[in-house]
């Protein structure tokens, strides 16, 4: 398996949204050698900057025009702000499908033609774990979170017929130090993977629009990347090294869709407002 060294130029300022959240104060440290400066924002607090090559803004991804201010000078954009899990829909519309919409706006306006977009294993979360599928499978959406996700795709997608800006969509499976149960066996992806598949989303030339799974080397996976190998991606990490902590857990009990479904308890999450 290849090294995660690759040859790349830093940006002068890369934009970080979400960074109080769980991944992004993960990439707040990681992202470093990708930029002189990483501009980090969320509506949250967050740490004040600890030197010259960070810079902290507080901003509402609804807001619009704050989120152009945000854009201004910016080279890349990471974009792993918004509502992480599912939610009341209005709860989603706001940060989620106006914040990208204005992320896009704001790209078009100051010229960014590179956006890493941190989308989710749930835009197919319907499909059944006995089946494999690529980036050309049809959205299967589990849940709003999940729509507003596959929504965001689409806004990529246009973004870059209409005005050339690139991005690279990675569906995230699932993030943490480490699995915490046999679903995540097959979605789990290490931080040292994703930092490098974002490397890669930043400074692989002409992706245009590529959706690619963001999984780490796990041994029994639902998803195939071969349509995003332009980006040389070569995980280092595997769920396996977890194996015997999540097999001496309970199994699922068969109706679990935590067992049956790629997105698990997503697809059954609400309604909120019954």
């Amino acid at each position: 398996m290849t090294s995660t060294t690759f040859s790349y130029t830093p940006f002068n300022r890369i934009l970080l949204t979400g960074a109080a959240g769980g991944l992004g104060k993960v990439l707040r440290e990681s992202l470093r050698p990708y930029a002189s400066i990483i501009r980090l924002s969320d509506i949250a607090p967050m740490a004040p900057a600890e030197g010259s090559h960070e810079e902290v803004v507080q901003c509402d991804l609804s807001d619009k025009a704050a989120v152009h201010t945000l854009c201004e000078d910016v080279d890349a954009i990471c974009h792993f702000g918004g509502v992480s899990v599912e939610r009341p829909f209005e709860e989603i519309l706001e940060a989620n499908i106006r914040g990208i919409f204005h992320i896009y706006e704001a790209a078009r306006r100051h010229g960014i033609k590179r956006v890493i977009f941190a989308s989710s294993n749930h835009v197919v979360g319907f499909y059944k774990q006995t089946e494999k599928i690529d980036a050309s499978a049809p959205r299967r959406p589990d849940s709003y979170y999940g729509l507003s996700k596959s929504y965001g795709e689409d806004m990529a997608s246009f973004y870059f017929d209409r005005y050339g800006i690139e991005t690279v969509s990675i569906r995230i499976g699932s993030s943490f130090p480490e699995p915490q149960n046999l679903r995540m066996m097959s979605t789990y992806l290490s931080y040292r993977d994703l930092t490098n598949l974002i490397g890669r989303s930043l400074f692989t030339p002409e992706v245009g629009h590529t959706v690619v799974y963001g999984m780490s080397n796990n041994r029994d996976v639902w998803w195939d990347n071969h349509m995003a190998a332009h980006l040389g991606y070569e995980p280092q990490d595997s769920s396996e090294e977890f194996r015997a902590k999540i097999d001496a857990q309970p199994p699922y009990a068969p109706n679990d869709p935590a067992g049956i479904y790629h997105g698990g308890a997503f697809v059954e999450a609400g309604p909120f407002e019954d």
